[in-house]
């Protein structure tokens, strides 16, 4: 194993072993839930938005070290950020995913470019995303055009 392969290993690892902000959320205004088919993980999402910023994520789960790392760590990455810049970075690590190169986006990416290991393991990908998709559906709810229809 190469270093920087450790090194996304170690990462993943400790946000597993130790997940950020998981647990219910208090005065939430908008949830979402997924469920990965193929293996059975399961997060739920948990937002508070104060207008176009999201105030407060926390989630809630259950599955594989991977997608609950990916929960995790999202967590903390679209704490604080608006609306548009967290559908921004969901798109960006979606689309590092499918393979784009991370560098392309590293600023933007930070620390959740450890994922990038992922995609020499297609099955695992779903795994990384499920918080992901999970986050833009409770997004959508966020959305007034969505809740008007």
């Amino acid at each position: 194993m190469t270093d920087i392969q450790q090194l996304y290993q170690d990462v993943i690892l400790d946000h597993y072993r130790n997940p950020r902000n998981r647990g219910p959320l208090a005065g939430c205004t908008h949830t979402a839930s997924g469920k990965n088919p193929m293996c059975g993980d399961r997060v739920d999402i948990h937002l508070d938005l104060d207008l176009e910023r999201v105030r407060a994520v926390r989630f809630e789960g259950e599955g594989c070290a991977i997608s609950q790392a990916s929960a995790s760590m999202l967590s903390e990455a679209v704490s604080g950020v608006t609306v548009k810049e967290a559908r921004r970075l969901a798109a960006v690590f979606q689309s590092m995913l499918d393979g784009s190169d991370p560098s392309d986006d590293a600023l933007l990416l930070r620390q959740l470019a450890v994922f990038v290991g992922v995609r020499g393991f297609p099955s695992r990908v779903g795994c990384a995303r499920l918080a992901w998709t999970t986050l833009l559906e409770a997004l959508a709810s966020a959305d007034p055009a969505v809740r008007q229809s």
